[in-house]
């Protein structure tokens, strides 16, 4: 079991309480002061911590987690989403200004489980707490985020692809942490590349996701139409949660069909930073 880094947790353990005291009190919209009062800070000091992990002030994350919000992504992206369902949109799709560039594992390779595949990882601060990356020869391989054990990722991604060999290697990692959480690198002529591996259909739903403009979203009937399976709202639901490449196969911009942020592997708090965050990015571009 690999705990994480103290200093790490005590800073996300601030962030998550300012992220769910803002969501709940979005209404009153709560000055600095207040929002530094709840959780025992200065507020200079909060306002610094906060903007080093999310990239937005407090004030501006306030603007961006409201259901109202959410609402509106959905209404903005009709369009989007209708347009990219009648011309059959797939392949490599763009996330911002991070082109991202797929491939899927064969179904006789992912039914082998991950035999003679060696998955190198390594655990990382991002501004959306300790996430741990999977990479392989052939790309990103998956993208987990860890509140208070690297071991629990472990043990799922040892479960998803048990006869592959797991290397600990935070040098291999730390490039691919350092692309897909830096706005800074996002860059059309270096693609990331990612592999996709699972069943045909859950490859079939993680594409579909690559296609959700980045600061908009979805519902899981748009996913489902998207596919071809509009009925099959349930089962897209269930591969949505075992997207294995979390932030990168963007299944945090999936929602309930009126806007409900609805249920999220990695919790309610992280899917409204990472749509916050998206959206004060889209606003600043």
């Amino acid at each position: 079991m690999l705990p994480l880094p103290d200093a790490a947790a005590r800073d996300y353990d601030v962030v998550r309480r300012v992220i769910g005291f803002i969501s709940g009190n979005a209404k009153a919209q709560p000055s600095l002061d207040t929002i530094a009062g709840h959780v025992g800070m200065e507020p200079m000091a909060l306002q610094r911590l906060f903007t080093r992990w999310a990239g937005l002030t407090p004030k501006t994350f306030l603007q961006a987690v409201t259901l109202d919000h959410a609402k509106r992504l959905l209404d903005e992206s009709a369009s989007v989403l209708d347009a990219a369902i009648e011309t059959g949109l797939s392949g490599p799709a763009r996330l911002h200004d991070l082109f991202v560039t797929h491939e899927a594992m064969t179904p006789g390779a992912y039914k082998a489980r991950g035999a003679g595949l060696t998955v190198r990882w390594g655990a990382h601060q991002t501004p959306f707490g300790t996430a741990v990356v999977f990479v392989t020869e052939r790309g990103l391989a998956g993208v987990a985020f860890a509140d208070r054990d690297v071991g629990e990722v472990l043990d799922d991604y040892h479960c998803r692809w048990p006869e592959a060999a797991f290397v600990e290697d935070a040098a291999a990692t730390a490039p691919v942490a350092a692309r897909v959480f830096d706005p800074a690198r996002w860059a059309a002529d270096r693609p990331l590349r990612i592999v996709l591996i699972g069943t045909d259909f859950e490859v079939r739903v993680w594409e579909r996701l690559l296609t959700i403009p980045f600061g908009r979203a979805a519902t899981y009937s748009d996913v489902a139409a998207g596919i071809g399976r509009p009925s099959a709202s349930r089962a897209v639901g269930a591969a949505v949660g075992r997207n294995p490449i979390s932030f990168v196969v963007p299944c945090h911009r999936v929602l309930g069909k009126g806007g409900d942020l609805t249920g999220y592997r990695w919790g309610l708090t992280r899917k409204r930073a990472m749509l916050g965050w998206e959206t004060g990015l889209a606003a600043r571009s």
